[in-house]
């Protein structure tokens, strides 16, 4: 299941009902005002245009062909699906479908969605889909508030109505399990994964041991590239994604926590409970607690060595800001892990930065109680020295708003 997957959930309540401030609503308002035009053209309707008016590298597309987007009908191995994303917003494209797909990390309302139709316009509108996404992006795994999803599917239905077996993905996920219903590009080394295979449980034997998966240079040869921006789907933009998914999942549901619990409890209310909505302080701590441990990568499963098949890490990098060192926290390992330092280039965006004070306050503390050596257990002896005081140098000199307790890291 891909990015914008389809899964029920309990209804969501937003933080906020005034208007959105992403970075798609703030495009929409743009065309409206004749400031911004977008350019149609007849292989991939708007796709070039958008991702040049949000600053969506094309390095950034993978390729997904499980039919398990709303555009289900249209996806398969030889019509695949293409997504493509920045630090807060994404993109769905299928060619032949009516409409592109959109995700944005808003800071006051967590993830929004919206659909730009199609059909060539002198000013076209972008939709926000308000009940229709949210219904379906909401699940245990998007930690209950409308999220985003990176999914590997291990098998795929005959019957084209039902859904696929598999799992949700990210940084943790063993490589192994990663990437069935995805094309993937570039050099994966020894690891195996289910990328590259139409059904992916061909690659498991009666043992259960994978079989060597495919490696691809490009995707030229597997389908019809026409309308395709690039023809490539990097697996390290693919792992980025991963990462990346699941972080704004976080902050989004740590916002919505923090909110909560600022809110009044009602007069005369019944016993306190636990869950949006209501104050409850132990279940804000443990969401920090998730937030900290997957922002330091604490948790992240072994990798082998990673390559590439576009500039995509080389762009990517490039964006970070830069400490004296030239050291910044978008560099990239690619070998035995993702960053060369661990913490999350996410802790840079505007939804982390619009985090409820409370809610800052407390990631600060926990992020310090773990970078200072003072938290000592598994799994956090796998920071070395180097790395947490590394981490937090590169974060005196280039986040704003850091606590004056970050000192030097001497244990």
């Amino acid at each position: 299941m891909p990015l914008f997957c389809l899964i029920a959930g309990a209804a969501a309540q937003r933080d906020s009902s005034g208007p959105p401030t992403d970075r798609i609503s703030a495009l929409s308002r743009q065309i409206e005002a004749g400031a911004v035009r977008l350019a149609f053209d007849p292989d991939n309707g708007y796709l070039r245009s958008l991702l040049t008016a949000l600053r969506v590298p094309v390095e950034s597309q993978v390729v997904v062909f499980s039919q398990t987007s709303m555009q289900f009908d249209l996806i398969s191995p030889r019509n695949p699906r293409a997504v493509f994303f920045g630090d807060e917003v994404a993109l769905g494209w299928v060619r032949g479908a009516e409409t592109i797909e959109l995700a944005a990390l808003d800071p006051g309302q967590g993830v929004n969605f919206y659909t730009l139709e199609q059909r060539e316009s002198a000013r076209p509108q972008i939709k926000r889909e308000s009940s229709r996404c949210v219904t379906c992006h909401l699940s245990p795994d998007t930690l209950g508030v409308p999220g985003l999803l990176t999914f590997s599917t291990f098998s795929i239905p005959q019957d084209k109505y039902s859904y696929a077996a598999g799992a949700a993905t990210d940084h943790r996920t063993p490589v192994e399990d990663r990437w069935g219903g995805w094309y993937v590009t570039g050099r994966t080394g020894s690891m195996r994964h289910l990328a590259n295979a139409e059904v992916p449980q061909s690659l498991r034997s009666q043992t259960g041991k994978q079989a060597q998966p495919r490696q691809l240079d490009s995707l030229q040869g597997l389908f019809d590239l026409r309308g395709f921006p690039t023809h490539h789907s990097d697996v390290v933009a693919l792992m980025v994604l991963e990462h990346q998914t699941r972080m704004t999942n976080l902050l989004a549901r740590l916002a919505s926590d923090a909110r909560a619990a600022l809110r009044p409890e009602p007069a005369q209310a019944p016993l306190p409970r636990k869950g949006p909505g209501r104050s409850d302080p132990n279940t804000l701590r443990e969401t920090v607690n998730d937030f900290v441990d997957y922002l330091l990568f604490v948790d992240e499963a072994p990798l082998g060595r990673i390559r590439g098949s576009t500039t995509f890490a080389e762009k990517f990098s490039a964006g970070g800001r830069l400490d004296r060192k030239g050291r910044s926290l978008r560099q990239l390992a690619l070998d035995e892990r993702l960053m060369r330092y661990p913490c999350s280039y996410m802790i840079n965006t505007e939804a982390f930065d619009h985090l409820p004070r409370t809610a800052m306050d407390l990631v600060y503390e926990r992020m310090w109680a773990i970078l200072s050596g003072r938290e000592r257990g598994a799994p956090y002896t796998r920071l070395s020295l180097d790395d947490r005081r590394t981490i937090v140098e590169i974060l005196k000199e280039t986040k704003e708003g850091l606590p004056p307790y970050f000192a030097q890291v001497t244990q």
